[in-house]
């Protein structure tokens, strides 16, 4: 994430998955923080933000 573009791409795509809320996302430590159901939401998480083009993974 580089700009402010990247930072709400990312936000609107976690706010797509169902069972994911409170979706904040920092473009000065590029991360994004959410509330997850389940740990599998996780998983669909980083799949659907590498799928946008971002890279993201869990630390």
């Amino acid at each position: 994430m580089g700009c402010g573009h990247c930072s709400g791409m990312v936000k609107k795509t976690l706010e797509e998955i169902d069972g994911v809320s409170n979706v904040s996302v920092s473009l000065d430590e590029k991360k994004a923080f959410f509330d997850a159901r389940n740990s599998d939401l996780i998983d669909t998480a980083i799949k659907k933000i590498n799928e946008a083009g971002y890279k993201a993974s869990s630390i």
